[in-house]
């Protein structure tokens, strides 16, 4: 690929999108070269007595493993940039901070109900995207969609639904060794319901 295909490329990324993939790979890489770094960044339980209030922003733009960051930041590209178009640079920055910041609030609400007094540490952009694809399903509901490795196209409705059943069965089932925190992603989605929801409702109006 020549110099000015990248750089084409690069340049018809959305600016707000862009900046978020530029945050979230430079923070990533930053907990790569500084040990434990990803510590002050990621969100405590209130519980545990290392919760601070700027940890509902700096955890969704955190994450330690290459997968993580990889299929978070794949589906801020495919998602995100449609998204950014359509609503315009503000709107869609408002949207991703409140689903973000909201799927945090859902995981520190989820930790009290449960009595969780231990450090649990949340980290990654995950409730962020999953507001982002629950936008895209309202959005654009007949938009056919590819599973990963499975030729068969899905209407976008339909891939939301499933995953968000998915997240709540996961969610429901706490098993011990699952490390996802699945009432995030429904956090975010549902911010992200709402949040539309009320753009629509004052539309109309």
């Amino acid at each position: 690929m020549s110099y000015y295909q990248r750089n084409n490329f690069y340049s018809h990324i959305p600016t707000i999108t862009k900046n978020l993939l530029i945050i979230n790979l430079i923070v990533w890489l930053s907990c790569l070269l500084f040990n434990r770094l990803e510590l002050y960044f990621a969100l405590f339980n209130y519980g545990s007595g290392y919760f601070k209030l700027y940890q509902l922003v700096t955890y969704m733009f955190t994450h330690v493993s290459f997968d993580h960051i990889f299929f978070n930041m794949f589906a801020l590209f495919m998602f995100g940039g449609v998204l950014e178009n359509f609503w315009g640079r503000k709107r869609y920055l408002i949207y991703y901070m409140a689903t973000g910041v909201g799927a945090g609030l859902v995981q520190l609400l989820v930790c009290h109900l449960q009595g969780i007094t231990v450090p649990v540490p949340t980290i990654g952009a995950s409730g962020a995207i999953f507001g982002l694809l629950l936008a895209f399903g309202m959005l654009f509901p007949d938009t056919p969609m590819f599973l990963m490795f499975i030729p068969i196209p899905v209407k976008a409705k339909y891939m939301v639904i499933g995953y968000g059943l998915i997240e709540f069965f996961f969610g429901v089932a706490n098993r011990t060794s699952d490390n996802v925190a699945h009432f995030a992603h429904l956090g975010g989605m549902l911010f992200g319901i709402i949040l539309i929801l009320y753009w629509r409702k004052k539309r109309y109006r």
